[in-house]
């Protein structure tokens, strides 16, 4: 099949994407809604998700360029089409090592738009330059002003880790966005965008007009990719997909949801799907992780070890007050906000009684991904990063319980000393990354409707269920009797598989695996 379609991977920019050809995931009805329901706005989503261009999409529609959206939804919604004073700043432009580095955005920011506008010379610190900005273009062409911040988070998101220098990054912040409100006379429109809101005694104390539509079910899909959009938009990349990998076009679309779906940024919204996996998908015609690749979530993993946070629960366990999901504060060392706002979990119910969100991994790329990445931090290797789950999957897939159960202990005796805590909670959580790893390849969960066991693996003609037990305390015989005994079984004795149960003893001392003993 000839394939001629511009895919817009890595365009960020509406007016380029309009005029250069690229495909177009129409969002404008969302754009007429914003600028005649509201003013001052704040919308939070994770990275490459789509706020670069909808910010752009702003500018192109504020600065009256009717031809740019022709055939789109708010050519038949908009009549007017008046031009405004649009005064853009990206805060992604640095890397924020230092305080220069936030003195080198403002001035990459705030010149072009000073040659513009003027400049007077009295304006000495980033704030008012800002202020007088806005002042200057209002009077200048006798209408308010447009203001769209791309990233304003940004230099907080880079400075985490650096206590000092994000708290004065954090004093400069409040002191610039604060000029947001005090030049409310002067303004048409505000957009900032961002991952997170820091509020209480950060940024957001001083930014508390802005309206935050990151969890209103109207403007849940303004980012991302609904399904319905997918299949409309893309069905030919669907079906070119499907041929390439030599899957029927069901397989496709549920490999894709797999993968790259599962987004949810309101109580009742429906899934969006990863805008920048999905379009590297069709641009490569492979499935990859794209999304997860383009960042390393150090900090969350580092926080979420130094908090001793159960990762068992990251699957769909994890409850946050709804007062305390969208925003993130520095004193507070709870990484379940932060989680959620960058993407790395999503809401997957809400409990309207006690006004609680429940959330879980958003889909496998996300899932696989951050486990891969937590594995490292709880169990570091001395083997050289020799770590492959393909091993572990293919002496089960043979059959082969003692080669499995062999190499998970060679596993457990390359942990260092030193970072072996010797509890129990700890190799369970070791042994959890290492079997939910395996879910990428075979079935491999660690509940069941009966009880919980340790882990059960699912292969083609046999079910696997492990039971561990630390010496000491139990024996790998009394495991077997447990598994037994909490009915761990039942799920699958209506099915044609072989049950095969593993109970195994690990010896805190020596720090591995001592003895196991298998039942058919």
């Amino acid at each position: 099949m000839v394939f001629n379609r511009k895919l817009p991977v890595g365009i960020q920019d509406f007016e380029s994407l309009r005029t250069e050809g690229f495909m177009y995931v129409d969002k404008t009805a969302y754009i007429y809604r914003l600028v005649n329901e509201g003013r001052p706005y704040f919308l939070g989503r994770p990275r490459r998700f789509g706020k670069s261009l909808l910010l752009s999409t702003l500018k192109a529609y504020f600065l009256g360029k009717k031809e740019l959206f022709e055939e789109l939804a708010i050519s038949e919604l908009e009549k007017d089409w008046t031009e405004y004073p649009v005064l853009y700043l990206d805060m992604n432009v640095e890397g924020y090592i230092n305080l220069l580095s936030l003195e080198s955005a403002f001035n990459t920011n705030l010149k072009p738009l000073e040659n513009r506008w003027g400049k007077d010379i009295t304006e000495e610190t980033p704030s008012a330059r800002f202020a007088g900005l806005i002042r200057r273009a209002s009077e200048q062409t006798g209408r308010k002003v447009v203001v769209l911040i791309d990233e304003y988070d940004k230099p907080l998101i880079n400075t985490m880790e650096k206590r000092e220098l994000h708290d004065a990054i954090r004093e400069t912040l409040k002191g610039f966005y604060g000029v947001l409100k005090s030049s409310d006379a002067y303004l048409r429109f505000v957009m900032l965008t961002g991952v997170t809101k820091f509020s209480k005694v950060s940024v957001f104390s001083d930014l508390n007009h802005l309206r935050d539509i990151s969890l209103e079910n109207d403007y849940a899909a303004i980012c991302g990719i609904s399904e319905s959009e997918l299949l409309a938009v893309f069905e030919p990349e669907l079906h070119v997909l499907a041929a390439k990998r030599k899957m029927t076009y069901e397989e496709t679309l549920a490999e894709m949801k797999k993968r790259y779906d599962g987004y949810h940024f309101s109580k009742d919204s429906e899934g969006m799907y990863n805008p920048f996996s999905v379009l590297n998908t069709f641009a490569s015609m492979d499935f990859r992780d794209y999304w997860f690749k383009t960042g390393t979530p150090t900090f969350l993993v580092n926080l979420l070890k130094r908090e001793d946070f159960d990762i068992r629960n990251l699957e769909s366990n994890v409850t946050i007050d709804a007062r305390s999901i969208d925003d993130y504060r520095m004193d507070d060392d709870n990484p379940v906000p932060i989680l959620y706002q960058s993407g790395y979990l999503t809401i997957k119910d809400y409990d309207r009684l006690c006004d609680e969100y429940i959330l879980g991994f958003p889909n496998g790329e996300v899932e696989y991904g951050f486990l891969y990445e937590l594995l490292p931090a709880y169990a570091p290797r001395n083997m050289n990063g020799d770590f492959s789950v393909g091993k572990f999957v293919r002496d089960l897939l043979a059959g082969n319980v003692d080669g499995f159960m062999t190499r998970l202990r060679a596993f457990f005796a390359g942990i260092p000393y030193e970072l072996n805590d010797k509890t129990e909670r700890h190799y369970q959580t070791v042994f959890y990354l290492v079997f939910k790893l395996m879910g990428q390849f075979v079935e491999a969960e660690q509940r069941s409707a009966a009880g919980r066991a340790d882990a059960i693996v699912i292969t083609a003609d046999t079910v696997y269920v492990f039971e561990f037990k630390l010496a000491g305390n139990a024996t790998a015989e009394d495991a077997l009797k447990q598994i037994d005994e909490k009915g761990y079984l039942i799920p699958f004795t209506a099915g044609t598989r072989k049950i095969v149960k593993i109970g195994a003893e690990f010896n805190a001392t020596d720090r591995t695996l001592s003895r196991w003993v298998q039942e058919d």
